[in-house]
């Protein structure tokens, strides 16, 4: 199973960015997907995530704010960031499964700064 994460970079505050996260060598359709991110010094953490049917959860950091979706079609997830603040830079990771026994991406940096 590969999980393959692309959208990350550098923005100003307020500004937004589109994460993308693909899943191949599986059913993709079957797993519920996340996305977590690590800032520096920091643990890890949920910032959202959707279930196989489409139910989806928020840290409350991000919520209003972020918005997670999903196309089976094409074995991808996204997680739509507006409004983006200096406090949301990390490294951003795709997990796909959960957090105990799934797979994830490498991790793709999102630097928020003016």
């Amino acid at each position: 199973v590969q999980v393959v994460e692309s959208g990350g970079g550098l923005v100003q505050p307020g500004g937004s960015l589109r994460l993308s996260c693909t899943v191949s060598g599986t059913i993709f359709s079957i797993y519920a997907m996340g996305w977590y991110r690590q800032a520096p010094g920091k643990q890890r953490e949920l910032a959202a995530n959707i279930t196989s049917g489409g139910s989806t959860n928020y840290a409350d950091s991000v919520k209003g704010r972020f918005t997670i979706s999903r196309n089976n079609a094409k074995n991808t997830v996204y997680l739509q960031m507006n409004s983006l603040k200096p406090e949301d830079t990390a490294i951003y990771y795709c997990n796909a499964g959960g957090v105990t026994l799934g797979f994830w991406g490498q991790g793709t940096q999102v630097t928020v700064s003016s």
